[in-house]
């Protein structure tokens, strides 16, 4: 299997790295020449307004006299790593720290107009032609009197900014530097942490894919990985038994026919060439619409469990009198009564009783619960049908006295097609799948059903249905 994945994540990695460089590079650039211009900017004007109130001022004041102010410039433009000018408002140079102290004739700014300054407190450049390479000056008035009787000129060469500018990328730069090492030893890592449970994982659906359903992708992580490997495994499990319960049904389902439709065959064929005599063909066709019964009843009972098992079925929900379909469903059985000398009593709560559910299913449910008591019941015994109404719960119940289920089978009994050993030979009409149909009805209105059973004394069931609006209690 190829990593595909580990190597984007890696590659990924390293295209990002550098689109980072680059970014960095760029924007940091602007960025840190940006800084170093407004924090040299802000310090020489800071430097430069103190020098017009104070040592400017007295200059123009004579109460200092100029080589003092000289030297006192000098001082500070060596402490600033700067030139100092006193410009006078014609554009004159009357002092430069730079040069000697001008006793006469001082040279003259040509186009000097500090008016294209006043946006902004600080420019870099040449200065109005006055420098050859670009510089950062700030330019202060010096006022007395409310009138401007010079300027102020701080001067710093902009190759001591870009050092700056230099050093600060430097540094970010090493910095970046030693993220990237760090990171090209974290991600690969991450990446591969990523990987190898993913690799399981699809080492997983490829074995699911082959059909090895019961392979277990061995990942117990308590993230997003773990829950999808969970999930995974859950459905392979799932799909397996879903693959048994078809190859088991598969089987049962061929059976079932098979036993009736060779009966069927037999005799037809016997009938049909003579072996059976006539006097005796009506005994053989008796038996041969008897196993075609149990083929129709078989058919019907396939045919409602697979409309219950759609996704979505549609129940045709309404408010009706359970007591009365209890009545009209048990009426249906008088004549097997009879027969094996069953008597049905019921126990019902009040005249009428309200439930709301759908009415067709719920009487599949009763026809079926009774009709399973009937076939377990002993001659001369009572089976007993109960309806209750508790809290705006129904609870109906059939009870038989017949030989009850045995502890093993109790939880089978749900299950399709399963028969209780003892009941086999017995019952070979029955077909195994009316408990599969009543507790997929009642699982479909989303109500419960139970069993509560004692071998030799009987079987109870008991389900629930959610009360009608238009109950009425005697």
């Amino acid at each position: 299997m190829k990593k595909y994945l580990y190597i984007k994540f890696v590659l990924a990695f390293f295209i990002l790295g550098f689109v980072g460089f680059f970014a960095i590079a760029l924007a940091g650039s602007t960025m840190a020449e940006h800084h170093v211009e407004a924090v040299y900017s802000g310090q020489l004007y800071r430097e430069a307004v103190d020098i017009a109130q104070n040592r400017a001022a007295n200059y123009y004041r004579e109460t200092l006299s100029p080589e003092n102010t000289y030297q006192n410039l000098c001082t500070v433009a060596s402490y600033q790593d700067c030139s100092i000018w006193i410009i006078s408002p014609k554009g004159d140079i009357l002092m430069d720290t730079s040069q000697q102290l001008y006793q006469e004739n001082p040279p003259q700014i040509k186009n000097f107009d500090p008016g294209t300054t006043s946006g902004s407190y600080y420019q870099v450049g040449d200065f109005f032609g006055e420098f050859q390479e670009p510089h950062l000056s700030v330019m202060v008035p010096v006022t007395l009197n409310m009138q401007v009787e010079g300027y102020v000129a701080m001067h710093l060469p902009a190759s001591t900014l870009y050092q700056q500018r230099d050093d600060i990328l430097n540094m970010i730069y090493i910095l970046f530097f030693f993220f990237l090492l760090i990171l090209a030893v974290i991600i690969p890592v991450f990446s591969f942490m990523i990987y190898r449970p993913l690799k399981k994982i699809i080492q997983g659906a490829d074995a699911f894919a082959s059909g090895n359903l019961k392979y277990n992708i061995p990942l117990e992580k308590e993230d997003e990985l773990g829950y999808l490997a969970l999930t995974l495994n859950y459905m392979s499990d799932e799909l397996d038994m879903t693959g048994n319960y078809q190859r088991k049904f598969i089987a049962n389902v061929s059976h079932d026919f098979r036993s009736p439709l060779t009966s069927i065959k037999g005799y037809t064929e016997a009938i049909l060439d003579g072996t059976i005599p006539p006097e005796l063909q009506e005994k053989y066709l008796k038996i041969v619409v008897y196993e075609t019964d149990r083929l129709y009843k078989l058919t019907e009972s396939l045919l409602t469990l697979n409309n219950l098992d759609q996704k979505g079925r549609h129940l045709d929900y309404s408010d009706f009198d359970i007591n009365n379909i209890i009545k009209t469903t048990a009426a249906t059985f008088e004549g097997t009564c009879r027969d094996k000398r069953i008597s049905i009593e019921l126990l019902l709560t009040g005249q009428t009783l309200f439930v709301h559910a759908d009415m067709g299913q719920i009487q599949q449910v009763l026809y079926n619960l009774i009709d399973n008591a009937i076939k377990f019941s002993p001659q001369d015994s009572v089976i007993k049908i109960e309806s209750t109404l508790k809290h705006e719960t129904v609870f109906i119940s059939v009870t038989d006295m017949g030989c009850g289920i045995p502890k093993a089978s109790i939880n089978k009994i749900w299950d399709r097609f399963y028969k209780i050993d003892s009941s086999r030979g017995k019952d070979r009409k029955g077909t195994g799948l009316g408990l599969s149909i009543v507790k997929e009805i009642i699982n479909a209105h989303k109500q419960n059903i139970n069993v509560i059973s004692t071998e030799g004394v009987g079987t109870e069931f008991i389900f629930t249905l959610s009360a009608g609006t238009e109950k009425k209690e005697g």
